[in-house]
C-alpha cells in the first residue's frame, strides 16, 4: 500500500475535517482582526514574572496596538511591502503586538533569538537584510557591534514589562537598572515601543489611514516570516513561509485538537519562546485564534520560574521539548501539586522518550501528545490525534498532507521499513532566502527531504528512527542514538543522556554515550551492562563520559552537533 496514501481518516475525531488545503482566512492580519473582534474583551496574553508580578492585554488592546505599531511602519518609517523587521525578544506582551503589526502592515517578520551573540546577530541581519528591529532592551548592548556592518534604519525599543501596570513596571525596572545591572545604555538612534505606537495612532487619526488598507493587496503566497533554522544542519537559513503555510498549519494543527478544546475558554501556557516556530505557529497564532488566554514564560530556567504560573492560572494546555517535560516531572513542588486543570500537553523538536511519556503521565494524569514537523514545514506534519495517542510515535499526518518513507534513490520503501521522511502539503516553505542551491537540496519538486529516517506501521502511524546525518554506523549495522538514548533515559540513575557516534578503527564507528547522573555512585560499567540487557551488542555504548549538564539549543533540545565537535577538539587535543 502507498504510504503517502494511507486512510488515515478513521482516527480523525468524528468533527475533524481530513482536508484543509486553503486555510480560512488569506492572511495572518485577516484572523487578527477577526479573532479580536470576536473575543475584543477577553484576555489574550498574560506576561507572568518569576517574582510573581505580571500584566495582561485584551484581544481589543492587543489588536488597537498593533493597528498603531502598523502604521508607524509604513507611514513613519517608510517601510514597503515585503520589507523585513526583525524581532528579538523573550515570551512578553510587546511580542504578539510587534508581530500583528509587522504582518498587519505586509511586511515579513523575522523571529531573531534575543540569546545570540552579536556575531550570529550580524549573520542573520545581512543575510535578511531587515529594515527594522524591534528589540527587547536588556539584549540591546549588543547591537553596536551586530550592526557594524549592516545598519538597520528604524531600531524600536521595549522592555521585558512593557504594558504591565505602573508600579509592577517600575519594580521591575528598578530591579534590572541597579540590582541585575542587565540595562546598558542604548547608543543608537532609537524609539520606545509605547511612542511609536502613539505616534502610528496619531498619524492614522489625522490622515484617516485604515491598516486593513496595507493587506488589501497581500495574497496567501505573500511571505509572512523568514523563519531561520537552528543550525542544527548548517550555517542557519531563511525558510520563506507564506501567510497562507502559516495559516494552513495552524488550522491543520488545531484541527488535530479540535475535539479536546472550547473557543474562548482554553488558558495556555507558553514556555516554548514565540520566536520557535511551533510556539509561533501553535501557541500565538493558534491560540490567538482559538481566543484563549496565552500565559507567556519570559525565561522558564530555572523550572521554578514556571511555578507561579500553574499557581495562579487554569492553565488547560501546554507545549514542551522532551528536556522541559522531563526536568518538571522531577521537581518536588511540580509532583506536589501538578495541574488539576491540564487536559493535555504536547511535545515536539526532539524525540520525546518513552520514560519521560510515561513519567509525566505518571505525575500529571494527562497524556503528552506527540508530533512532528520542521521550520521548513511551518512547522507541523504529523501529530497524534486526541484519545488516539500511540507511545513511541509522533502520529499521523495532519490533514491535507502526504508523507513518504523514502531510500537512498529516491524510492519509497516498503511498509514498515525505515527510510528519510518527504512531506508534501500546503505547508510547506517557498524555499530558503536567497539560497536557490540549498533549496535544490531540500526539495524535490513540492516534496519536502526531511533528513529524518522514519517508518510507518500498518495503522499508518509514523515514528522517528533518527536523523539521517545522526546515524551511526557500527561494523556495517546502522545504529540509532535515538533507541540508545530512550534505552538509557530509563535507568534510575540517569537523568539525561545524549548519543554520538565516534571513530573507531575497529568498527568504523563506535558509539559513546553522555550521561548525566541522577545517581553518583552509578559507573561506566554499571552502565553498559545494563545496555546489554536491553541492546544488541552492536548497539551498547563502547564508552560513557559523565557530564554535569549537556549542551542546548535556546528551547531545550539537546545538541549532539555540539558534542560531536567538543569530542573531536578532546581526541584531536590528545
Amino acid at each position: 500500500m502507498s504510504q503517502s496514501f494511507h486512510p488515515w481518516t478513521a482516527y480523525y475525531g468524528p468533527s475533524m475535517r481530513t482536508e484543509i488545503e486553503t486555510a480560512q482566512f488569506r492572511t495572518i492580519g485577516d484572523m487578527v482582526s477577526a479573532a479580536s473582534h470576536l473575543y475584543s474583551g477577553k484576555t489574550a496574553f498574560t506576561a507572568c514574572l518569576p517574582n510573581g508580578m505580571n500584566g495582561s492585554l485584551t484581544f481589543k488592546q492587543v489588536d488597537e496596538m498593533s493597528d498603531g505599531l502598523a502604521v508607524y511602519l509604513r507611514e513613519t518609517a517608510g517601510l514597503k511591502q515585503g520589507d523585513r523587521v526583525a524581532i528579538q525578544m523573550p515570551n512578553c506582551l510587546s511580542f504578539p503586538v510587534a508581530a500583528f503589526a509587522v504582518l498587519k502592515a505586509g511586511c515579513v517578520v523575522v523571529n531573531v533569538n534575543p540569546l545570540y551573540t552579536a556575531e550570529e546577530m550580524a549573520h542573520q541581519f545581512a543575510d535578511a537584510e531587515p529594515q527594522a528591529l524591534i528589540v527587547v532592551d536588556i539584549f540591546a548592548d549588543k547591537l553596536t557591534q551586530a550592526l557594524k556592518g549592516h545598519p538597520i534604519p528604524n531600531i524600536i525599543v521595549t522592555q521585558v514589562a512593557e504594558f504591565f501596570p505602573a508600579m509592577p513596571r517600575g519594580i521591575v525596572r528598578l530591579v534590572q537598572k541597579h540590582w541585575d545591572r542587565t540595562l546598558a545604555p542604548i547608543t543608537l538612534p532609537h524609539i520606545r515601543l509605547p511612542d511609536a505606537i502613539e505616534a502610528g495612532r496619531q498619524k492614522s487619526a489625522r490622515k484617516s489611514i485604515a491598516v486593513e488598507g496595507y493587506s488589501s493587496v497581500l495574497s496567501p503566497d505573500d511571505i509572512a516570516c523568514l523563519q531561520y533554522t537552528g543550525g542544527t544542519t548548517g550555517v542557519p537559513k531563511g525558510a520563506m513561509l507564506t501567510h497562507g503555510n502559516l495559516m494552513t498549519n495552524m488550522e491543520q494543527t488545531m484541527e488535530m485538537i479540535s475535539d479536546g478544546v472550547e473557543k474562548g475558554r482554553e488558558v495556555a501556557l507558553t514556555a516554548l519562546p514565540l520566536y520557535h516556530i511551533f510556539a509561533f505557529t501553535v501557541n500565538l497564532l493558534g491560540f490567538y485564534y482559538l481566543g484563549a488566554r496565552n500565559v507567556l514564560i519570559p525565561n522558564p530556567r530555572p523550572l521554578s520560574n514556571l511555578k507561579r504560573a500553574f499557581e495562579n492560572y487554569p492553565i488547560t494546555w501546554m507545549s514542551g521539548v522532551n528536556t522541559l517535560f522531563n526536568g518538571l516531572s522531577n521537581e518536588v513542588w511540580f509532583q506536589d501539586s501538578p495541574p488539576k486543570t491540564l487536559k493535555f500537553a504536547s511535545a515536539g523538536g526532539m524525540a520525546l522518550q518513552s520514560s519521560v511519556a510515561e513519567r509525566w503521565e505518571d505525575v500529571t494524569g494527562k497524556p503528552v501528545l506527540e508530533g512532528y514537523g520542521l521550520t521548513e514545514s511551518s512547522p507541523v506534519i504529523t501529530f497524534n490525534p486526541l484519545g488516539k495517542t500511540r507511545p513511541n510515535s509522533i502520529g499521523i499526518p495532519v490533514p491535507s498532507t502526504q508523507l513518504r518513507c523514502l531510500d537512498d534513490d529516491g524510492n519509497e520503501v516498503a511498509q514498515g521499513e525505515a527510510g528519510e521522511l518527504a512531506a508534501r502539503g500546503p505547508q510547506i516553505m517557498k524555499g530558503y532566502w536567497n539560497k536557490p542551491d540549498e533549496t535544490a537540496k531540500t526539495m524535490r519538486g513540492d516534496w519536502l527531504l526531511t533528513g529524518d529516517i522514519g517508518v510507518m506501521d500498518s495503522d499508518g502511524y509514523f515514528s522517528i528512527v533518527d536523523r539521517k546525518k545522526d546515524m551511526v554506523l557500527v561494523s556495517g549495522f546502522n545504529v540509532y542514538p535515538n533507541e540508545i538514548e530512550d534505552c538509557l533515559a530509563r535507568h534510575p540513575g540517569i537523568m539525561e543522556t545524549a548519543v554520538i557516534g565516534v571513530p573507531d578503527g575497529a568498527s568504523g564507528e563506535a558509539v559513546k554515550a553522555f550521561v548525566v547522573l541522577r545517581d553518583a555512585t552509578l559507573t561506566e560499567a554499571a552502565i553498559r551492562s545494563y545496555c546489554r540487557e536491553h541492546l544488541t551488542g552492536y548497539k551498547v555504548p563502547k564508552s560513557v563520559e559523565f557530564r554535569d549538564d549537556l549542551p542546548k539549543s535556546n528551547v531545550g533540545k539537546i545538541l549532539r552537533k555540539d558534542l560531536r565537535a567538543q569530542d573531536t577538539a578532546m581526541r584531536d587535543a590528545s
